[in-house]
């Protein structure tokens, strides 16, 4: 078992940065792939951005692209998104997300991934 712990959201004016932080414990050896998604109310959970535990390759989605970058420490078991010009359509609560099954291709529906944190809320204002 893999046990994931968010923290670092707020509320933040439009443009502004936030850093979210994942600590991964348990069964560390096990992950493959990490990931943030997000859910805004009344809405489906939404793939943000993944990295690979080991080599480090990312992979992020379209809507984030350029503005946010997911990075992690293997030394702290964390892992990180950094979330800059932010806007308000990206208030959602984030959520950390780990996968332990290998994979040749990343996933970006949330049925992949088998660990969650219990999220932390972000609010952009306007």
């Amino acid at each position: 078992q893999v046990q994931l712990v968010e923290s670092g959201g707020g509320l933040v004016q439009s443009g502004g940065s936030l850093r979210l932080s994942c600590v991964a414990s348990g069964r560390i050896v096990s992950m493959y792939h990490m990931a943030w998604f997000r859910q805004a109310p009344g809405k489906e959970r939404e793939f943000v951005a993944a990295i690979n535990w080991s080599g480090g390759n990312t992979y992020n989605s379209d809507s984030v692209k350029g503005r946010f970058a997911i990075s992690r420490d293997k030394s702290k078991n964390t892992v990180y998104l950094q979330m800059n010009s932010l806007k308000p359509e990206d208030t959602a609560v984030y959520y950390c997300a780990c996968r332990t099954e290998w994979s040749t291709r990343w996933y970006t529906s949330s049925n992949e991934y088998d660990h969650w944190g219990q999220g932390t809320q972000v609010t952009v204002s306007s």
